[in-house]
């Protein structure tokens, strides 16, 4: 059986092509959103410190719940396209993997209110609230975020390693996109269940992200660029004339060609 098709399904390359645009769009906005905004102002410990970046850098920490809020968006459209991509290869595997990443985007909505909550405390000063009660509630706020995505990057990671396990079939993507699905699916399942499962080893969990952090992020933004440019085009099939010799009538140079 051959790996891709010369007479794509119509609007294969639509999907593919929404899916692939989502899919950088979200990682562009997560790398601002966590990347720059959520390391810059939360200082892990100290609820103080974390209060003051919140209050001093409001504008800021808005822009980062607005970047949320776009990877939101784009998942919701990521796991439509891609089901609608998936479907011919494998439709109730496609299906399994759309209602994952649909559970894990209800997961971060969940996380990002937590975060409108704490932008709601350090706007209310004039609540009478003890400072210092004031910043442990802002703080449990940006804390429960954290928990709320880990437990969903482990159903993200779940997703993941659907989709890869779907790309390993034919006709439908590289096997070697497969690989790296399923490698950054089993690395957001393995370091973010340490987080939840196994908190107090920190320096284990830290080790573990920094050999899987390249893997995990590879895996979705090779799928996006494969997408964008290969995703839904149709190939010639490998005995296309196009692509093959006429061993039984070779011409020789200066030789008429037979009719």
């Amino acid at each position: 059986m051959t790996r891709t098709s010369s007479h794509p399904r119509p609007n294969q390359r639509s999907y593919a092509l929404t899916a692939g645009t989502a899919l950088l769009l979200m990682a562009l906005a997560a790398m601002f959103s966590y990347g720059y905004v959520h390391g810059r102002l939360l200082e892990q410990g100290d609820a103080a410190v974390t209060y003051m970046n919140l209050t001093t850098h409001a504008g800021l920490f808005l822009a980062g719940i607005a970047g949320w809020t776009l990877i939101l968006i784009c998942d919701l459209i990521t796991a439509w396209s891609l089901y609608l991509y998936l479907k011919p290869t494998n439709q109730p595997m496609a299906l399994l993997g759309a209602w994952l990443r649909l559970l894990y985007t209800a997961l971060l909505g969940v996380a990002v209110m937590n975060l409108i909550y704490a932008r709601l405390l350090t706007m209310n000063t004039e609540s009478g609230m003890p400072n210092d009660q004031l910043q442990a509630q802002t703080m449990l706020y940006v804390q429960a975020f954290d928990t709320m995505w880990s437990l969903g990057l482990i159903v993200f990671g779940t997703h993941l390693l659907v989709v890869g396990t779907i790309a390993m079939q034919p006709l439908r993507m590289p096997r070697w996109i497969g690989g790296l699905l399923l490698l950054a699916g089993t690395g957001y399942v393995m370091v973010h269940g340490c987080h939840l499962l196994i908190p107090d080893y920190d320096s284990f969990i830290r080790l573990l992200e920094a050999i899987l952090t390249a893997p995990m992020a590879a895996g979705e933004l090779a799928l996006a660029v494969w997408l964008l440019s290969r995703g839904g085009k149709a190939v010639p099939p490998a005995n296309s004339p196009v692509n093959s010799v006429n061993l039984d009538n070779p011409i020789s140079p200066g030789q008429p060609a037979s009719h």
